[in-house]
């Protein structure tokens, strides 16, 4: 990864291979403090996390759990759609 920073322990690229785990609350407390550690002192990785997480909020939100499987495939594939339209 191109300019890829080390803060407070961890580089870049553990940080976003960390982030959908962080998320749904996966890591261990020392592993979501580190994360967080990074975070706050690297720019790159704040606005791409915040984007990240913004994102994976919106999707949960489009694809709720009491939705059927082909409902949410279909969902999925709109969603999709628009992002490569630029939407």
């Amino acid at each position: 990864m191109q300019g890829e920073k080390n803060v407070a322990g961890l580089q870049c690229s553990q940080v976003l291979a960390q982030l959908s785990d962080y998320l749904d609350g996966r890591l261990s407390q020392a592993e979501r403090q580190a994360l967080e550690a990074h975070v706050g002192g690297c720019d790159v990785c704040e606005r791409f996390g915040g984007a990240f997480a913004a994102t994976v909020a919106g999707l949960k939100r489009h694809l709720a759990p009491s939705a059927t499987p082909a409902a949410a495939d279909e969902k999925l594939v709109a969603i999709l759609a628009r992002v490569k339209k630029g939407r």
